[in-house]
């Protein structure tokens, strides 16, 4: 008995493999997809995120249009400036006898107070002591000179190590830039000991007065070439002070600028540790 020849059921169509869920050339669709519905779509995306782009490019313009190059334009208050110091350790530590040691600290002293240079200040102006430089219409500020000679024994000038090789190192403190503060009273540095033994100390300019002359600051694009006044003080450390770690804290008296806020350590004040050795 021969078997009958197999013949295709008219009107049934042929069974898809799985070429066809890439591209079936029956139907013309691409991932189940017409050509048409694909530019739909790719259309509606370009739309979507050319609106989003243009959004946030419009909201960074609308931002950089109430933003100053030179000065902020909002200010609710100006803060009070943090202190620091140099050189720029909160641990000096180092033997008098070795200039290996201490030599970091000179260096680091000397390359800052090359811009107090009094060759460099003398082309700044002289201002009024006393009294506020307010320049706020002066399209061009004035800065006031602030020459190295004014800490006098630890200028670098007289003594090239800062007395490190005497025992005796000298540190500097100065305030942080703030834009437009006009610290009132008369502000001075006071350091004190916060070790058991008290320590005797020399500060320069005279009792570590800051004079408001250098105030108020503009900012760094108004006010070019402006230097922060300084205020250096020389540890007059003795044989049983040596080999002794001594903690040693600065602050910000005379004005009403904070100083004692335990959220921020550095709000007005620094506290620092030396340990010479011989």
């Amino acid at each position: 008995m021969s078997k009958k020849s197999e013949k295709p059921v008219e009107g049934k169509e042929p069974e898809s493999n799985w070429k066809d869920v890439i591209y079936n050339p029956r139907t013309g669709e691409f991932f189940g997809r017409t050509g048409r519905n694909w530019g739909i779509i790719l259309l509606f995306y370009l739309v979507f995120y050319g609106f989003l782009a243009a959004m946030f490019v419009f909201t960074m313009w609308v931002m950089l249009q109430m933003l100053n190059d030179e000065t902020p334009k909002y200010q609710d208050r100006v803060a009070s400036p943090g202190l620091v110091i140099r050189p720029h350790s909160l641990n000096i530590v180092f033997n008098r006898s070795e200039s290996l040691e201490y030599g970091q600290y000179v260096q680091h002293l000397e390359s800052f107070l090359h811009q107090y240079n009094d060759s460099e200040q003398a082309k700044n102006d002289l201002c009024m002591a006393g009294q506020y430089s307010e320049q706020d219409e002066e399209p061009l500020k004035k800065v006031c000179q602030f020459k190295r000679s004014l800490l006098h024994h630890c200028s670098g000038m007289e003594d090239t190590t800062f007395g490190y090789a005497k025992g005796q190192p000298c540190f500097i403190v100065k305030m942080n830039r703030v834009i437009g503060l006009k610290p009132p009273g008369d502000p001075y540095i006071n350091c004190t000991s916060k070790s058991e033994k008290p320590l005797q100390m020399q500060y320069f300019p005279h009792e570590g007065t800051i004079d408001r002359m250098y105030f108020p600051y503009y900012g760094k694009k108004t006010h070019k070439g402006y230097v922060q006044p300084l205020v250096a003080v020389k540890l007059l450390l003795k044989k049983e002070d040596y080999n002794s770690e001594l903690i040693v804290e600065c602050k910000v008296e005379g004005s009403n600028l904070k100083n004692n806020d335990e959220r921020d350590k550095f709000l007005g004040r620094v506290t620092f540790r030396v340990l010479v050795t011989e």
